[in-house]
């Protein structure tokens, strides 16, 4: 028997929407991948928010110092927000807001936490002919605590910000309770190879291709994290379009008149600080921390094993514990975490 118009009807559609299915995800792939070639930075851009997501982290904007900062936020929406510690993430050379999101992860259920991109990094705004060595981007900090709801409990600062936070802490030492020093310029350290390429000149986190980024994790990380084809592109392309910025801002903190300005001035620092390394540093050696310790009134100090010079992404549980318990601790207490 021949089959009727209803069955000549059903078959079809058994199969027209696999087809229309496969065809739509073949679309989307190919859709996706040009995405990828042409736009690498809208595909960093989908990783970075999320990361947000995980964090339960927002980013906003605000005025200070005659710049626009980008900054993202945490732990402000809880009933009990108010009564949260708050504590300023600052981030370090090359570095930007969302190095801070793993940390913020750990920290953004119990504290308000607060990471800007510094003037001129990151999303935040960069204005030619001006100044954002140490004490430049320090008045700015300032500035921007000031936008605050509250005197922050605690000023962390990484690298270049821990540089920063420390001339803030030894220059403006009404708007500091307590300091964190995590990996931080601005002290001299025990001779090393990034030490001497930066006073010779160069510029050893230059990254103009993948092969300098590969190169600059490895200097940066004990363990460097795998960076997947297309946000490496778009690492490589941000940070060749930064070189000369990075050169000149390289040649204030490391090589200037200001590169060791704050080791000059610990004495002023009155606020109890927390000394945060990792013991495989790279870039700025362990031995910088008993420089700070020697030069700082009240101070703590926490060694991590098995990262380098960003402990708050390669171990941020432990960064997290550490700061943690030091905004509980007498501040005379000398810490060693192996």
């Amino acid at each position: 028997m021949s089959p009727g118009a209803g069955e000549r009807l059903r078959r079809p559609r058994g199969r027209r929407p696999r087809k229309v299915l496969l065809g739509g995800m073949l679309g989307l792939a190919i859709g996706a991948l040009g995405l990828a070639v042409s736009a690498p930075e809208k595909v960093l851009q989908a990783e970075f928010a999320r990361q947000r997501w995980l964090a339960g982290a927002e980013q906003t904007e605000v005025q200070a110092a005659g710049h626009r900062w980008s900054v993202l936020e945490a732990g402000f929406d809880a009933p009990d927000a108010a009564a949260r510690p708050l504590l300023v993430l600052v981030h370090g050379f090359v570095g930007s807001k969302e190095n801070w999101l793993p940390l913020m992860r750990e920290l953004g259920k119990t504290h308000r936490l607060v990471a800007p991109d510094l003037p001129g990094w990151g999303d935040s705004e960069r204005i030619a002919g001006e100044d954002y060595g140490p004490l430049a981007q320090m008045r700015r900090l300032a500035a921007f605590l000031d936008t605050l709801p509250g005197k922050p409990d605690l000023i962390v600062g990484h690298s270049m910000g821990g540089q920063i936070v420390g001339l803030l802490a030894a220059r403006e030492p009404q708007r500091v309770q307590r300091i964190a020093l995590m990996s931080a310029a601005g002290v001299t350290f025990n001779e090393n190879a990034f030490a001497n390429a930066v006073l010779s000149g160069e510029n050893p986190y230059e990254v103009r291709n993948r092969t300098d980024l590969k190169r600059f994790l490895n200097i940066v990380f004990a363990d460097p994290p795998f960076v997947p084809w297309p946000a490496d592109e778009a690492l490589v392309r941000r940070r060749r379009a930064d070189a000369a910025f990075e050169q000149e801002v390289l040649q204030s903190i490391g090589r200037g008149p200001e590169a060791l300005l704050l080791e000059q001035e610990l004495g002023a620092i009155q606020a109890p600080a927390l000394l945060l390394w990792c013991k495989d540093d790279k870039v700025i050696d362990v031995s910088a921390a008993d420089t700070f310790r020697r030069g700082l009134r009240h101070s703590t100090t926490v060694l991590l094993s098995g990262c380098g010079h960003m402990p708050l992404m390669a171990q941020p549980r432990q960064v997290g514990e550490a700061m943690a318990a030091f905004l509980g601790l007498q501040f005379n207490d000398v810490l060693r975490r192996e």
